[in-house]
This record gives structure tokens, sequence and C-alpha cells, in this order.
């Protein structure tokens, strides 16, 4: 019944994406509507829980093979040649047609504690399904994250481009008025005009960029592309993101408590191991009872007299009981086979634990170290920006003044809008990786 309320929630999801989609303005996504959409939309998420789904419909059925089964059915139809009429008992030679019920019941009473073990793999199965579940959440979470301060990102890097392209224009107009009233030679517009058109060019890469950092989003929440789509930018000052002061080590125990992913793989050899004791169970003897209950109707005579259907029926009642053991001498090595396979299956799974911590260990080097690397950029950047913006005044005026020439002001120039860009980089960049550890920490993954 589980199982059937997911498939139908997936499908009425299927049914209803149009509509709700359209729920959402596109101009105006916040981070956390931009996760719930992912969300919402991710057919990996939709894997993992129809995978607990089905987790959840292996438990119900082993559950239920601790409850008796019950069937009943009935048949008719004719024989001929030489048989025993049911009604004489005596060998005859004719036609005989016949209607029989009957009812069976069964039920195991011992069958190497297999299901017991089955029962309790299901439940792990499910405890780890729902880890999974997590897991895939906290991927898709952060991969959105990333990408929509690539769209903050992309959006500043265009302002830059624009400012620059603004600041050379103002100064193309300046030129063009001065060479006009012949008090600077015209190779002096003709190479602002060459700037001009560089920066123009800077700001058409850099709306490509932002359009490629929206379509990433938009791929990410699966959604189609809009190039309408922009985001709402949260105040993202790097000063609100302080990094954190524990080592590699202390933050690596804090996720090995905390990952999803590590708990499913602990999981994975717990029920690996209860696979075990379910094939060991081959081996055990199993024992089971049983019950039936029988009988029929014939078109036959006796003496003279066709009794009715009912009079049968309540005559021909019989019913039965039986206990039946059964003790495993030879299989033709099947259970041998199943231990060992059961045994490599956990072996497989202490593999995977193994590989799961590692890759975590790994990840959370990487992102130790990169974050104080770009602490560090970060702060360079500042320091480079702040004198780099002054130089780029002094030059300005400068050469409005005509005490340098114009490839000493555009080198000023380049060299300033060029750090700015840089540290917009280096700021993004930092606060991602800050929020890459705060998330092995255990904080809420959010700007």
């Amino acid at each position: 019944m589980k199982i059937f309320y997911s498939f139908s929630f997936l499908l009425l999801f299927l049914i209803s994406f149009k509509s709700h989609s359209q729920n959402y303005n596109i101009q105006n996504l916040d981070l956390r509507t931009t996760i719930d959409i992912a969300l919402e939309n991710n057919l990996n998420l939709q894997r993992s829980q129809v995978n607990l789904a089905n987790q959840e419909a292996n438990l119900i059925g082993n559950q239920g093979q601790r409850i008796p089964t019950l069937s009943t059915g009935a048949s008719t139809g004719y024989r001929w040649g030489r048989s025993i009429n049911p009604v004489t008992n005596l060998f005859e030679n004719n036609r005989i047609g016949n209607i029989n019920v009957f009812g069976n019941s069964n039920m195991t009473l011992f069958a190497g504690q297999q299901i017991t073990n089955s029962i309790k793999q299901s439940r792990t199965d499910i405890e780890a399904a729902r880890y999974n579940v997590k897991a895939t959440e906290n991927t898709i979470t952060l991969n959105v994250i990333n990408l929509f301060i690539n769209v903050v990102f992309a959006k500043e890097q265009l302002k830059i481009a624009e400012n620059q392209l603004a600041t050379t224009k103002e100064q193309l107009s300046v030129t063009t008025k001065l060479v006009d009233a012949g008090a600077l030679p015209l190779a002096n517009k003709l190479d602002i005009q060459a700037q001009n058109a560089t920066n123009e060019l800077e700001v058409i890469n850099a709306s490509n960029n932002l359009r490629i950092a929206k379509l990433n989003l938009a791929q990410a929440m699966q959604i189609p592309f809009d190039n309408r789509l922009d985001v709402i930018a949260p105040d993202l000052d790097p000063e609100n993101y302080m990094l954190t002061q524990r080592e590699v080590d202390e933050i690596f125990e804090i996720a090995f408590e905390l990952m999803p992913e590590v708990k499913a793989a602990e999981l994975g050899i717990e029920s690996a191991e209860f696979g075990v004791k379910i094939a060991r169970g081959g081996y055990m003897p199993t024992l089971g009872i049983g019950a039936s209950a029988f009988s029929n109707y014939v078109d036959q005579f006796f003496m003279g007299e066709r009794l009715d259907f009912g009079t049968q029926m309540r005559n021909n009642f019989s019913n039965s009981a039986n206990m039946q053991l059964n003790i495993p001498i030879l299989s033709n090595l099947r259970n041998r086979a199943n231990v060992q396979r059961a045994r490599l299956q956990k072996r497989l799974s202490e593999i995977q634990e193994s590989e799961t911590k590692n890759q975590l260990r790994q990840d959370i080097e990487s992102a130790y170290t990169n974050a104080y690397a770009s602490r560090q950029s970060y702060q360079a950047s500042q320091i480079r920006v702040s004198s780099l913006e002054e130089a780029f005044r002094i030059a300005q005026q400068r050469f409005d003044a005509g005490a340098i020439n114009f490839a000493d002001y555009q080198l000023a120039q380049n060299n300033y809008f060029n750090a700015q860009a840089d540290l917009v980089t280096s700021k993004y960049t930092y606060i991602f990786r800050v929020k890459v550890l705060d998330f092995y920490l255990g904080n809420p993954l959010k700007l």
C-alpha cells in the first residue's frame, strides 16, 4: 500500500508539474525558492524516494511471511472411461461430471530465523534508503547554492564591465572634443576608440557568462530556460561568513557522525550481515503446518436418485491438517554458494563504507585547504583594489591634464578594473567554500 501511494504521488507530480511551475516568478527567485524547485523536480531525488518506497514494500512482503496463507477455489469438468463413480464407489464406464470446491491454508513455524532476519534486513534497508534520500537532497542543495552564487557573481562581473565601458565612453567623449578643438592629436582618439571596442567586447562576454550561469541554474532546477530568469542577491558580505577555526580532523569527526552517506554505508554493512544470517538459515530445518477442506458434487445417480447439490456438498465435505518438517541434507551446494555470495556482499559493503569515508576525508581536506586559500586571496584582493583605485584616480587626473599618455592611463584603468573583477571572484569563491565547510559541520545550508 505504501509503494502504491508513492507511485501515485509521483504520477500526480508529473501531471501537475506544468501548472505548479507557474506558481513562482522566475524573474525574482530567492535562494530558498530555487532550492525547493530543484528538490521538487530532480529525478535523482525522485529515484531515491521510489527506492525508499520499494524497500518499504519489501518489508511488508517479509512481514507477511509470518502470516498464514489462505486460498480457496473451485473446479468443474468431465471424465470418460473406466473410473470410480464417487456416488457408488464402483468402477464404471460412464461420463462423470463433477464440481469440486476446496480451501487451503499454510503457515511456516520455523525457517532457520530466515523470516526474522529478512524483516530486520528490510528495516535496515529502509533506514539506509532514508539516509540516501537525505544525501541526495544535500548534494542537490549544495549544487544549487553554488550555481545561485555563480549567477550573482556573473551579474556583478557584468556591472564591472559596464562601469569600465561607461568610464571609457566618457573619456572618449572628452578626448573627441579636445581632438576636434585641435588640443590633442587624432591618435589619442583612435587609441580610446580601440579601448572602447575592447570594453564593449568585455561587456558582451560578461553578458554571455551571465546567460550561461542562468542556464546552468535553470538546468539544475530542471525547468525550461528563459533568459528573463533572475535571482534576488542576498547580502553576501564576506565579513558575515567566518571561517571555522576547527582543524581538519575535528571537522572530519563531526562530519563522520552527521553525513547521511556515511550512515547509509554503515547500514549497508549491517544489512549484509543479516544477509549472511539469512543464507546460513538455509542449512536449518523448516517446520510448517497446513490445513485443507474439500467437497464435491457429481452428476451421477445413487439407487435411482440423483442427490441435489447442497446435499452432496454436505455429505462429501472433508478436511485435513498436517505438519511438515524438512531437513536439508544435500542441496546441490546451493546453500554453500548462497552463504559465500552473502559474505562477498558484506565485503563489498565494507569496501563501500571505506570508500565513502575516504571520499569524505578528501572532500573535507580539499574544502578546508581551498577555504583558507580563498580567504587569503580575498584579503589580498581587497588591498590590491584599494591601491589600484587610488592609482587610477591619479592617472585619470594626470591624463586629463595631459601629464601622461593614453597608454599609461589605459594601463592604470585596466589594472583597476581587473582587480575589481578578481576581488569579486575571490569574494564569491570564499563565501561558497565557507558554506561547504559549514555543511560538513552540520550547519544549515543557506546564505
